[in-house]
């Protein structure tokens, strides 16, 4: 079923006058604005992978993926219930988080024809309880995501796009070690994000420093070259 939060950012890229929920080249389109194709992707960017290739053949793309820097959690008895409580997540995703999906996406993007946008929000997540709980499953089910506002927006179209948010200071060249304290992150993050960055052509890797792998930013290797 379709969420409000998709219902949302379609209106957010497709006014009244766009097309929206088309079907191009046997695919179902989100929306369609001039010559552009609009995909909205709360899920994996992986689903995605084979369907945006096919188009990116003959048509514009542009994927947007919404993540949820604050998310306001709602919980309802049932279905359409009264509110019971409200609670801000503990859990925040930040724009480093596009590198968990984008691992599954690497070999789409970048693309001439590709342009994503990520999007960080302000989520509210409805929900109700399970119906019926297995062994370590969660006690509810989410009714429901809305958009409450856009917070940030970040547009890439190249690997440099990707190479432009890693900070200037990380030394070259360098381990995941040193990418996880750069970006403040987890040390599996560290990894995702470079081999993204490897696979995009943003960074190389260049050897071994006992059994950690050493990368080098492109634009690095040029300035020393």
């Amino acid at each position: 079923m379709e969420t409000s939060l998709h219902q949302q950012l379609k209106q957010l890229y497709a006014d009244e006058h766009d097309r929206r929920e088309v079907s191009v080249d046997g695919y179902r389109i989100d929306a369609v604005v001039g010559e552009q194709l609009i995909e909205i992707q709360s899920a994996s960017l992986g689903a995605l992978r084979e369907k945006v290739r096919t188009l990116l053949d003959s048509h514009d793309v542009l994927v947007v993926k919404p993540l949820a820097a604050r998310k306001l959690l709602v919980k309802r008895a049932r279905r359409g219930g009264k509110v019971q409580s409200r609670r801000r997540s503990p859990l925040k995703e930040d724009i480093f988080s596009v590198f968990y999906d984008l691992v599954h996406f690497v070999d789409v993007f970048p693309h001439p024809r590709l342009t994503l946008h990520v999007l960080l929000t302000e989520q509210e997540e409805h929900r109700v309880p399970a119906r019926k709980r297995r062994w370590k499953s969660k006690d509810y089910r989410v009714e429901d995501r809305r958009l409450v506002s856009v917070l940030e927006t970040h547009e890439f179209r190249e690997a440099g796009d990707l190479a432009a948010l890693i900070p200037a200071d990380l030394p070259q060249p360098f381990t995941t070690e040193h990418l996880a304290a750069a970006t403040d992150q987890p040390r599996w993050m560290a990894q995702k994000i470079a081999y993204c960055l490897r696979k995009t052509g943003a960074a190389t890797m260049v050897g071994k420093t006992g059994n950690a792998l050493l990368y080098e930013m492109q634009d690095a290797a040029q300035r020393a070259a």
